[in-house]
Parts: C-alpha cells; sequence; structure tokens
C-alpha cells in the first residue's frame, strides 16, 4: 500500500491533536491582552508580551512544518546515511505508540523483508489528549499487534532492525522506559540495530516549542537508558537541528 502524504499533513497533525493547547493559548493571549489595555500598560511591553505568547503558539507549527512537510522525513532517505539497506535485513519490527505513519513506507523501504508492527499504547499510562486524539486517525498496518511496553512477544535474538520512530517518549517513567528498551535488547540479533528517532529537550527544540520541549527527554537521558538496557553502543546523527536518530546495537 503506497501512502501519499497530504501538504502541510505534518503540521496541520500537530494543530489538530494539541488543538487544547492552542485554544487554552488564544484564550489565555485575550485574558492578558485586555488587562495590559485595562492597566494601560505602555504599548512597547504590551508588544513584547503579546510577541512572546504568538511565539509560543506560531514557533512549533513554523518547526513541525519544516521537519514533517520538508525536510523528507517521510521520504526516508535518512535510512541511506545509516546504510540499513547493505545488510539485507530479513525481520523488521516497528513498535508506535498508537500513531502509525511510517510503516507503510518502511514495508515499501524493505520489500524483501518481513515487517511486523507492535503497538505498547495504554490507556492507563499514556493519558496526553494528544496522542489520543492521534489513535482515532491513525492507520493500522495489517496485523499490528497491540503490547505491553514490557512485554514484546518475539524470540531472543530473533529481529535484525528495530524502528522506534517519535513514540518512545510516550513512555513518560525512566524505569518503565529501560523494561522497554531491555525487551527489545532481548530481541535483537547481536549484529541487530535498534533505530530511534526523537526529538530532544535541548536549545533548538526550546526556541522551537518553548516549554512544550519538556514532553521530550534529553540526549544524556536516552543515552542512560540505552546504556541501563544493556546496550553495547549509542550513537547519534542529527536529522535537521531538531530530531536526532539514535542507532543502538546490542
Amino acid at each position: 500500500m503506497e501512502i501519499k502524504r497530504r501538504k502541510f499533513q505534518g503540521v496541520l497533525n500537530i494543530l489538530s491533536f494539541n488543538r487544547h493547547f492552542y485554544v487554552i493559548g488564544l484564550i489565555v493571549l485575550a485574558i492578558i491582552s485586555i488587562g495590559l489595555m485595562l492597566l494601560k500598560v505602555p504599548t512597547f511591553f504590551t508588544w513584547i508580551i503579546v510577541g512572546a505568547f504568538l511565539y509560543g503558539l506560531i514557533a512549533p507549527l513554523i518547526v513541525s512544518a519544516y521537519v514533517y512537510d520538508f525536510s523528507g522525513y517521510y521520504d526516508f532517505n535518512w535510512l541511506k546515511t545509516l546504510k540499513l539497506k547493505d545488510s539485507e535485513p530479513k525481520q523488521l519490527i516497528n513498535i508506535n505508540a498508537g500513531f502509525d505513519e511510517t510503516s507503510f513506507i518502511l514495508d515499501s523501504n524493505f520489500p524483501n523483508s518481513d515487517l511486523k508492527v507492535f503497538d505498547f499504547y495504554d490507556a492507563k499510562r499514556h493519558t496526553e489528549p494528544a496522542i489520543i486524539r492521534a489513535r482515532k486517525v491513525s492507520l493500522v498496518y495489517p496485523n499490528t499487534t497491540q503490547i505491553k511496553a514490557d512485554e514484546i512477544p518475539l524470540s531472543d535474538t530473533s529481529v535484525d532492525l528495530i524502528f522506534l520512530l517519535s513514540a518512545v517518549h510516550e513512555i513518560r517513567s525512566h524505569k518503565e522506559k529501560v523494561a522497554f528498551l531491555k525487551e527489545c535488547h532481548r530481541i535483537c540479533k547481536p549484529n541487530g540495530k535498534v533505530i530511534t528517532v526523537e526529538h530532544l529537550r535541548d536549545i533548538p527544540n526550546f526556541f522551537a516549542f518553548s516549554i512544550g520541549f519538556t514532553h521530550f527527554f534529553s540526549r544524556k537521558a536516552w543515552k542512560k537508558a540505552f546504556k541501563e538496557a544493556g546496550f553495547s553502543s549509542f550513537e547519534e546523527t542529527k536529522f535537521t537541528a531538531f530530531m536526532s536518530i539514535f542507532n543502538c546495537a546490542p
């Protein structure tokens, strides 16, 4: 199945899934603007405050459009820099948090491999409104299996490539994240790879998402989690200033 993305689909997804944030932000902006007018705050300071709020609302959309609609992320050309196709992997898995935009694309990039898809979404633990809304419109790859984060139903050392694409940050607990990565380590072949793509809690993402960057985790936190899960290597490649690709081996 070939998936053709709509124009500006990435930024429209962000706007739709996080609409509660924008509604609240606009209400707060209106209240502050009225308050500043009633208090007769100098125009210069009023524009600074209003501008800061508008920046916080608009910047995430601009960056999201750049990353998800114009950078080629969903073209998956970044796979070439990792040289993953050179090894002709036989068994692939793609694990998501209930919103899957990548499995059909992965399938087309590895036509001679067997792709299995897993979804670790847990309604009791993963309660953010954005992911709940995303699940309602997500495409479902055939035979996608619902799993627990600490239990992947595959044999030891049976997988060549594991893809974790903008998903694992939904596991907020460090302990749960390590338990999940331990399962990835268990099923990954000795010469296999775990490919993780994530925004980071860093300076570029702070300027992009302001306080929203706290939804992500730092490079240090990811490295610590992979190390505690037993991985022997942790390599980072930047995909734009706002996203990192972690290439990890057992």
